[in-house]
């Protein structure tokens, strides 16, 4: 019949500080379970060993109330503990998986408990918790599980449930088939795969345990009765079995609400709660009257605590000193009752007068140290109170001449290792029955120096092996060998293991010519052990692990089996420590350049995969070996490696390594890298910028050279001027000066934007002028129309014939084809204009100046202005040489400049910028 299963925890993937995993080998209400470390990496992971092989029937699962694994998968392995060899992972056969729900609807306040019945086969049971449920509660990311309940039979390796055994058909045939009734086997006590709900988990974790183990064995007794027809005894267990349950639940709140009382440091409500458990326990065991249902020696409930019972002024029978053992009379009601559950094995003899002298002595002190390890300890676990509160030196004697004796066996004679414990003969059998259990009791001696001088033994022993011996000796030997020295490098990496080892697979197996396969099963049953040795946390032994495979995969009889190459390309786990990971892509690169890839076991696609997984290792060596691996991987294969990286664009050389990795594909191509590319354009810019610097200059010198030719030409005007008028006058009085033009007449031969006056500038004559030379308007390219340069942004976007094709820059705030407009804006290569009232904006030099009328001549027209008004540049051009003396009459009658410096003339108001008219009439 189905029942629970014990087991241990093997290991699991990581724990918060007080909430390891071991913790799930206790079942009781005041458990806290296993919780995984904070911001942890998924998924977690957590292996069970199980105290025997068996079939699983049922497995339960308690949820913590908030940190809740979305989904929790199930895997299950029969072979020996190599959990702790991460590469070992493919033995274990995976059953399934369970959801667990988020708890909103309960507010996150109860705790949901899985029942999953499966039918599987072994004795390791590996639990996968994945991402957690997000909640306000959870707000480290966390994983718990407050419990873990394994219910199924036990299985022999040999037979299987529908085989036949030899006993059961030596039973057939005698017709002994079954003690039990017949008329229970339609029961459902008497189904083969019926369920105690005893054995249930929620049993468990809502009952007392001292209550629990005392239903349990009530229950025993009740099989017992009902096998024997003892109804009326039965139907008497079965009653009080069911007020005990009420009992135990009740008894349980009280230690959680204690619990609860102490970790708020209410000590006095603690109190209060411990002597309200005590007070019930003890009324309801005289209640039920338990000391008749059960036949045995009376004995004191153990606990963690002493359990004095309350005391009471009116009941005399309470001041009795507890510690002694009270008169068999007086006890019988209580003490009857709870003994022959705890005490599962009667003592080797009565107790002594010194035992019970010491025992009616007052307790002593209780020793820090015992009383922290009681606690620890489940219930069932804990020794008897009796014998825990004897002096220490008084209750340890005798116990210790009884160990004396017990182990005196096991430790042997002087100079020999211990011999082999009956779990070491059971794991190490095949070993024994080929090599001797003298020298595997070396090997798994505790002390450092027989195993040593038992794989020397060993190594001398195989060395000697004759030639003739038969290949299957020579096959057991080899593999009890290999199971000796896989033990022992688990242990510690020691140089006669390896030197073993290297013996085994160089000269054992060539000099008897043994198969490959024999080779393979060494390296097989080998590598996985060392790798992990390669994460040690003693760095001379990882350098020897490290060193040694690296040695071990050059050998030519390893080479040709292409298996460790397969082992280092394996994707590193997220829990694996720092050091395994680092020696594993160390390897990697080592192996890479001895071995190369091809028909050595490494290949592109697994170097690269596992490389480009490596990139985001959270460690930073193991991403800098992954880089020098993948470049190292691109001098040979060069474009069949880039299939595997993503490509090569601004977002990927955001990452630092992607970056790092193309720029050494630059370098190895002879490319120059993006650093030398932008070096490059920063060069030319900036030559370009020096370029432009002195045109600057060249045409400030031109302008300068054209001041000083008007300033001479002005000086030589007005002395000829003066002669003229006295040749006229002929020595008379000289007239007086001429009359001031009428205001009427005062734009004649004017032009109202530049300022400039001239004789030619006849109604064609400003037309002209207009369309050509003025240095304060242009020509819009797209309508040919001539607009005022300070208005030309607005006439594109409001009165072009173009103006649908135009959009303006937030930016510059100038108009820009719709076309060119998002480059512009994501370029960010634009000058930023300013507000109006603080700058003028020429859309001609793209620049911005000071405010005002009059600064858009001193801009367009000045010297130091604007460059790129084509207008003003082509005058300059056209500057003519210095003409002769008598000829400056010309110059004042067709220079436009001479006229122009100084000029006072605004623009009229009534021609605003915003007209966009084409100025063709004065």
């Amino acid at each position: 019949m189905p029942h629970k299963i014990g087991f241990v925890v093997v290991s699991s993937s990581g724990h918060e500080d007080g909430f390891s995993a071991r913790e799930l080998m206790i079942h009781a209400p005041t458990v806290s379970g296993w919780r995984s470390p904070r911001f942890c990496q998924f998924p977690q992971e957590i292996v069970l060993q199980m105290v025997e092989r068996c079939r699983i029937r049922k497995l339960q699962l308690l949820a913590h109330q908030y940190m809740i694994p979305s989904k929790v998968e199930f895997y299950i392995s029969e072979s020996l503990p190599e959990y702790f060899v991460p590469y070992q992972a493919e033995r274990f056969r995976r059953l399934g998986y369970v959801s667990l729900c988020d708890n909103e609807k309960t507010g996150c306040k109860a705790r949901e408990l899985k029942s999953v019945y499966v039918d599987a086969v072994g004795q390791f049971l590996k639990l996968i918790f994945h991402e957690n449920h997000v909640n306000k509660y959870n707000i480290y990311n966390q994983v718990a599980l407050v419990a873990v309940n394994i219910i199924g039979d036990p299985a022999d390796f040999g037979d299987e449930s529908h085989i036949t055994s030899r006993e059961k058909l030596i039973d057939h045939y005698l017709g002994q088939h079954s003690s039990e009734d017949p008329a229970l086997e339609g029961t459902c006590t008497g189904k083969s795969d019926y369920i105690s709900p005893l054995d249930d988990l929620a049993f468990d974790m809502y009952q007392d345990p001292e209550v629990a183990q005392i239903i349990r064995k009530l229950d025993e007794r009740k099989r017992e009765a009902v096998q024997k027809e003892r109804y009326d005894y039965a139907k008497k267990l079965k009653q009080a079995i069911a007020d005990l349950q009420k009992v135990g639940e009740r008894l349980g709140r009280y230690e959680v609400e204690k619990r609860c009382a102490v970790e708020k440091e209410d000590y006095d409500l603690a109190k209060e709660k411990k002597q309200q458990m005590e007070q019930f326990r003890n009324q309801v065991y005289e209640q039920l009257q338990l000391h008749s249902l059960v036949d045995a020696e009376p004995m004191r409930r153990p606990s963690d605590l002493p359990l004095q019972p309350l005391t009471h002024s009116a009941s005399p029978r309470h001041k009795q000193q507890v510690p002694s053992l009270p008169p068999q009379e007086e006890s019988a009601p209580e003490s009857r009752f709870a003994e022959p559950f705890l005490q599962e094995k009667p003592p080797a003899h009565p107790p002594g007068p010194s035992q019970h002298s010491t025992a009616d002595q007052s307790p002593p002190a209780t020793d820090p140290h015992l009383k922290t390890h009681l606690q620890s300890v489940p219930y069932d676990e804990r020794p008897l109170p009796a014998t825990r509160k004897q002096p220490a030196a008084a209750a340890l004697e005798p116990e210790k001449s009884d160990s004396d004796v017990s182990e005196a066996p096991k430790r042997g004679a002087a100079g020999e290792p211990e011999p082999l414990t009956e779990k070491a003969l059971r794991e190490a059998s095949p070993a024994v029955d080929v090599l001797g259990e003298s020298l595997v009791a070396g090997a798994y001696s505790k002390t450092w120096s027989y195993r040593e001088d038992a794989l020397l033994a060993l190594y001398k022993q195989l060395m000697e092996t004759p030639a003739g011996t038969p290949k299957e000796e020579l096959k057991s030997m080899l593999r009890a060998s290999i199971f000796l020295v896989r033990r022992a490098i688990r242990d510690i990496v020691t140089p006669a293991s390896l030197k073993l080892l290297k013996m085994i697979i160089t000269q054992y197996i060539p000099k008897h010519k043994l198969s490959k396969l024999e080779t393979a099963h060494c390296v097989e049953r080998t590598i996985p052990v060392l790798l992990t040795r390669t994460g040690d946390s003693s760095a001379r032994l990882r350098v020897i692990a490290s060193n040694f495979i690296q040695e071990m995969a050059l050998f030519k009889e390893v080479r040709s089996l292409q298996i460790i190459p397969s082992y280092l390309v394996q994707p590193l786990k997220a829990n694996c420590s720092t050091h395994l990971a680092m020696s594993q892509m160390s390897l990697l690169a080592r192996l890479l350049k001895d071995l190369g890839t091809g028909t050595t076991g490494f290949t592109i696609d697994n170097v690269m995969k596992f490389s480009v997984s490596a990139l985001e290792h959270r460690v930073y060596e193991v991403r800098e070996t992954a880089v020098r691996v993948i470049l190292d991987m691109y001098k040979q294969h060069r474009a069949f490696i880039l299939e595997y990286l993503p490509p090569d664009d601004s977002t990927t050389r955001k990452n630092v390594l992607y970056k790092t990795i193309f720029e050494g594909f630059a370098k190895i191509d002879g490319r120059p890298t993006d650093a030398e590319i932008r070096a490059q354009k920063k060069a030319a810019t900036e030559e370009a910028e020096k370029r432009k610097k002195d045109e600057i200059k060249a045409l400030q010198g031109q302008l300068a050279a054209l001041k000083d030719i008007q300033a001479e030409a002005q000086g030589k005007e007005g002395p000829s001027m003066e002669v003229e008028s006295q040749d006229t006058q002929g020595g008379k009085a000289a007239p007086p000066p001429a009359p001031e033009i009428p205001d009427n007449h005062y734009l004649d031969n004017l032009c109202i934007f530049c300022g400039e006056r001239s004789e030619s500038f006849t109604e064609e004559g400003l037309d002209l002028h207009y369309w050509k030379h003025c240095l304060m308007l242009t020509r819009c390219t797209h309508c040919k129309q001539v607009v005022e340069i300070s208005s030309l942004t607005e006439h594109l976007l409001t009165e072009c014939d173009k103006k649908d094709g135009f959009g303006k820059c937030y930016r510059c705030s100038e108009a820009i084809l719709k076309e060119e407009l998002p480059r512009h804006i994501k370029t960010k290569e634009c000058n930023p204009a300013k507000p109006e009232k603080l700058a003028n904006r020429c859309p001609l030099c793209h620049e911005n100046f000071s405010p005002g009328e009059e600064a858009w001549k001193v801009h367009l027209m000045g010297p130091a202005g604007c460059t790129m008004n084509l207008r003003k540049t082509h005058v300059l051009h056209k500057v003519p040489a210095p003409l002769p003396a008598g000829r400056g009459t010309a110059v004042t009658k067709t220079g436009t400049s001479g006229s122009k410096v100084g000029s006072k003339i605004p623009t009229p108001k009534g021609l605003n910028k915003s007209s966009g008219r084409t100025y063709t009439k004065r």
